[in-house]
């Protein structure tokens, strides 16, 4: 809001900015400018300037004009942020008790978006001017440029198949001359009927459902199907009828490994690729989809969690695919949850949500079975194939011999598949070769010194690596603490282990592994995921990015090697991740040509959630997993909150940790637990203390914590309090 004084003839503005302070800032507005709220300006800032945004409210009159700071840029050719989504960025400060200015932040993302695009020098054929002598490398120029449009140099080369000079030498004769050609042409659009697939009856039926939803408003749906169903084919109909109202859609994946089958996928259908937001993607290319998503001339646009904070021109549906995902959770600055803010951005917008999982979150299912959400289920794959068919290894019985990690019964499988010109996928979710080394003559283990956590060895670049803060160092040749030669081992397997032990037990078979942090980055994950796509590899071994979303055709096999690994933790939902992780890795098997096998190395075949997943009774396992968790009034059925304690002295974080506990207001319904040393005690040598609090669901989570840390001690000397609304990691 603005503030008029008469006697000064100037005016102040409230100015949200993207620091971490409870609310905005006062400014001076400069004479003969005029804002709104809502458009995005430059502001002095102690000794930098910053972006911020206009912003709601009535700026502080008392303070003396003369001792504010000016906004010292309008951005005028940038959109103003619509009052929708400032409405939005406060419901999540709200929510997450973070600061309005860092959710912000997250929207202010490229300021080189907002300034047009400058364009680009081309030359184009003037006309009726020749070359005082003509050469065949000028006549391919000239004839590229018979048709009278322009290009740029670089372009008008490569088309002529010409260098440059030779441009360059008619420019300086005036036979072309220089002109200025737009950034980029806007992007094309989507077609709603290029493709219209032909989908099954229950596709059908719950294309239709979705379709209604967008005259309910804030219908919330959830597409509840096996792996292989198709739910991308229906809820594209979804994005169909968005388009048809003129509105945009915002589809968020939780890898950026998904995009590039996701790309062909929505290009085979609508003729065109979305745009892409994500971390991978140029500065370049995030202005101009940042642009068009504000103008409105991008349509749809498939992100990361981040997308969320788009500021859309029409933004009239968002798709959380693969919705169970925990990679929608961002756990530093702003923790937030994108599948749940995604359901608040709808409801403050009254436009329709949809979440899509072969293996939904218990707390979707739960709102799906208490009427919330709309629940479309697709029981059976597209294709018409079967599951595949599941059995557990009993690793006490079955397990591989001594210094192996495959059981021969697993073994045979894969030698079956290979022999048949299919492809079998080996799952383990422990990136690099060994979790752990040792010196055998010491007993010396490696640490990271900035993290409770072992160094993770990764044999194929010679190094030691900490997963959590990025340290890593050579293998050294002698062990650092005894100085023993030759007497490091390493101890349980990595994907790379499993690798090798492949390529030694099948040597003509093309073996892969699947892994984020193989050299090559993304770039390198998309390559190998077309190759497993198109069955140039025979043996794939895998992470956990292998089991979200990717369709291989050829895939019949599916081994788990360490199907216990995610039940290890003290996490309330190690059940449900274990159950969701290892139920979308086994359906990668006989998704199209049916006769899928998928084989699970256990400890604990009884377990609970084996039993669960070799039956393939879902309803069974969720209608246990929810009794369970209304006992224990763990959420959806009661509320979680952790607060982080964290510095860089161990006993300053403790003892400031153990005072912040006892300034707890006394709240009969909420308990307090801890503190407790976290379970990852050190990260990036900061030493880490929790508390957990436990609550009803109807409880006001939010109001107690604001209230307890208005009184509580305030942190000193580098000591930090870190707010999680809803935690999912405990570590």
């Amino acid at each position: 809001m603005l503030f008029d004084d008469p006697e000064e003839t100037e005016t102040i503005a409230s100015v949200m900015v993207p620091v971490a302070v409870p609310g905005p800032y006062t400014y001076r507005v400069p004479p003969g400018v005029h804002v709104q709220p809502g458009m995005i300006v430059r502001v002095p800032l102690g000794p930098r300037e910053v972006l911020g945004a206009v912003w709601d409210g009535e700026p502080d009159a008392a303070i003396n004009p003369k001792k504010l700071k000016a906004i010292s840029h309008v951005y005028e050719n940038a959109r103003p942020l619509d009052a929708e989504l400032r409405k939005f960025v406060e419901w999540v400060a709200n929510w997450t008790l973070a600061a309005p200015g860092m959710v912000l932040r997250m929207v202010l993302r490229s300021e080189e978006a907002l300034e047009e695009e400058p364009p680009v020098p081309g030359v184009r054929l003037i006309a009726g001017a020749e070359p005082d002598r003509m050469t065949s490398a000028r006549q391919k120029v000239l004839e590229t440029l018979a048709d009278g449009r322009a290009w740029t140099r670089s372009g008008l080369s490569h088309a002529a198949g010409v260098s440059v000079s030779v441009i360059d030498g008619l420019l300086q004769q005036e036979v072309l001359e220089t002109v200025d050609l737009p950034a980029a042409p806007p992007p094309p659009l989507p077609e709603i009927d290029f493709a219209p697939p032909t989908l099954t009856p229950a596709q059908q039926a719950a294309a239709e459902g979705l379709v209604e939803s967008f005259s309910k408003g804030t219908a919330v749906s959830l597409i509840d199907g096996v792996t292989g169903s198709g739910k991308t084919e229906v809820y594209f109909e979804a994005i169909a009828e968005a388009l048809r109202r003129g509105r945009q859609t915002l589809v968020l994946l939780p890898e950026i490994a998904l995009t590039e089958q996701f790309l062909r996928r929505f290009e085979k259908r609508f003729g065109v690729y979305p745009a892409e937001w994500h971390s991978e993607i140029t500065p370049k290319a995030r202005a101009r989809t940042w642009r068009g998503v504000a103008d409105g001339s991008v349509r749809v646009v498939i992100g990361a969690r981040s997308a969320l904070f788009l500021p859309f021109e029409n933004l009239g549906l968002i798709i959380v695919d693969e919705e169970h995902d925990g990679a929608f959770k961002q756990d530093d600055r702003v923790p937030y949850s994108a599948r749940d803010m995604a359901v608040v951005r709808g409801h403050l917008s009254r436009f329709p949500v949809i979440l899509a999982s072969a293996t939904p979150s218990v707390e979707s299912r739960v709102n799906a079975d208490l009427g919330r959400y709309n629940r479309f289920v697709l029981p059976e794959r597209a294709s018409g194939a079967a599951m595949p068919d599941l059995k557990a290894i009993d690793m006490r019985t079955e397990g591989p011999e001594r210094g192996r990690w495959i059981a021969p019964e697993l073994i045979g499988a894969i030698g079956e598949a290979f022999a048949d010109g299919a492809q079998s996928l080996l799952f383990l979710n422990r990136r690099g070769y060994a979790p752990l080394t040792l010196c055998r003559t010491c007993g010396h283990r490696f640490q990271c010194p900035h993290c409770s956590s072992w160094l993770v060895e990764h044999r194929f670049q010679n190094k030691l690596v900490c997963h959590h803060c990025g340290h890593n160092e050579s293998i050294p040749q002698n062990c650092p603490s005894c100085t023993s030669t030759g007497s490091l081992v390493p101890c349980g397997p990595g994907v790379e282990r499993i690798a090798e032990e492949v390529e030694n037990l099948f040597p003509q078979a093309r073996t892969l592994i699947l892994s984020s942090d193989l050299p090559g980055g993304p770039d390198r994950l998309r390559r190998e995921m077309k190759i497993v796509e198109e069955g140039g590899a025979d043996i794939v071994i895998g992470t956990q990015l292998v089991a979200k979303g990717h369709n291989f055709p050829k895939m019949r096999l599916v081994g788990v090697v360490d199907a216990d690994l995610g039940l290890a933790h003290g996490d309330p939902r190690a059940a449900e991740k274990t159950f969701q992780l290892l139920a979308q890795v086994t359906g990668r098997a006989g998704r199209v040509t049916g006769g899928g096998k998928g084989f699970l190395q256990t400890y604990s075949p009884d377990q609970p959630v084996m039993k669960a997943l070799l039956s393939q009774d879902r309803d069974a396992f969720y209608q246990a997993e929810i009794a369970n968790r209304r006992a224990a009034g763990l959420p959806p059925f009661g509320r979680l909150a952790a607060l982080v304690i964290s510095g860089p002295d161990k006993m300053m974080a403790e003892g400031f940790a153990r005072a912040i506990a006892r300034s707890a207001p006394p709240e009969s319904t909420i308990t307090v637990l801890g503190p407790a040393e976290a379970a990852l005690a050190m990260v990036r040598g900061r030493y880490r203390y929790r508390l957990l609090l436990m609550a009803p669901r109807q409880t006001d989570l939010q109001g107690y914590l604001r209230h307890w840390l208005a009184h509580a001690p305030k942190p000193i000397k580098g000591l930090r309090v870190q707010i999680d609304i809803d935690p999912q990691q405990f570590l």
